[in-house]
């Protein structure tokens, strides 16, 4: 490859992140992503959504290890779900819930756009995190 060649390709690939940047800035000004930040923000700053989250937490990490040894039972699920209910009832934390999904699907909107140039799927090939 030439000197030439290396320099042309540096040069598109700077190109193609200077755009990443900006679609990901692009991405930060739309309104539900506004939203989400600020529902983010709200559950961040709210002590009764911390504590509730921990404990959800605390449990599901027992579930799961309880699971992993075969000592899971049908009251061990029924309290994790019973925590993640609460957690899930509370204004802020319900608002957050609801805003995600808002954003997951105009991502997604978002992902197919670029996925038909590409002929691939784009999230899916960067690794995206939010498959299932």
């Amino acid at each position: 490859m030439s000197i030439e060649s290396e320099t042309s390709d540096s040069a598109v690939d700077s190109h193609v992140e200077e755009i990443a940047a900006e679609f990901g800035d692009a991405i930060t000004q739309l309104p539900v992503y506004q939203r989400f930040a600020e529902a983010k923000t709200a559950v961040e700053n709210d002590e009764q959504a911390q504590e509730k989250i921990e404990e959800f937490e605390s449990i599901r990490e027992e579930f799961m290890l309880a699971r992993q040894t075969g000592q899971a039972d049908q009251e061990a699920l029924r309290e994790l779900q019973a925590a993640q209910e609460e957690l899930h009832d509370l204004p802020v934390m319900s608002e957050y819930l609801e805003v995600q999904s808002e954003l997951e699907l105009r991502l997604q909107e978002l992902n197919e756009v670029v996925s038909e140039q590409l002929v691939v799927d784009f999230g899916e090939k960067a690794g995206g995190c939010c498959e299932d």
